[in-house]
């Protein structure tokens, strides 16, 4: 009797701490998205790329112009300058392409850089909300496949980080 009575009270004792425990979950691709801080990142971010793109469209109109004139005097030029402008055509592109290709690590470097202080916001808040309702673990529900309402604390972030 004294070992049913001691493993029911064991399992109660279980129980109760396994109740005890909270879990939350949030929807983080939505709380960013709606963070003033990760608009105007955005827009600074749309600003650098409109200037690369124009920097690299000139590029890519002056060798444009350079190759077709290359093309209407090919029969008139000497070996000599058609390796010449050949090479320099060769050069041109090679900076395109080098252009192109440090341009995007560029840009991805400055989101980077300007999105680590809006991550920094989200997840104090994320872990002010936990702290102050209890909460053992916050999911993010992009993870997961089922998550009841009752559970989401999205709106407790939101609130914490005056969205």
């Amino acid at each position: 009797m004294k070992k049913i009575t001691f493993l029911a009270l064991l399992s109660f004792l279980t129980l109760s701490s396994i109740a005890q425990n909270k879990f939350g979950h949030i929807n983080a691709q939505e709380i960013l998205l709606s963070m003033p801080e990760f608009k105007t990142m955005n827009s600074t971010l749309q600003i650098s790329q409109t200037l690369k793109q124009s920097t690299f469209k000139s590029m890519e109109e002056e060798f444009q112009t350079k190759y077709i004139a290359y093309e209407n005097e090919f029969s008139t030029l000497d070996d000599a300058i058609k390796i010449d402008r050949e090479a320099e055509l060769k050069n041109m592109k090679k900076r395109l392409q080098d252009y192109q290709q440090n341009a995007q690590n560029d840009l991805l470097e400055e989101e980077k850089k300007l999105m680590a202080p809006i991550e920094e916001q989200l997840f104090l808040a994320i872990t002010s909300v936990a702290e102050e309702g209890g909460y053992i673990y916050i999911f993010n529900s992009q993870v997961f496949y089922y998550g009841s309402e009752k559970n989401d604390v999205s709106e407790l972030v939101k609130k914490k980080l005056g969205l």
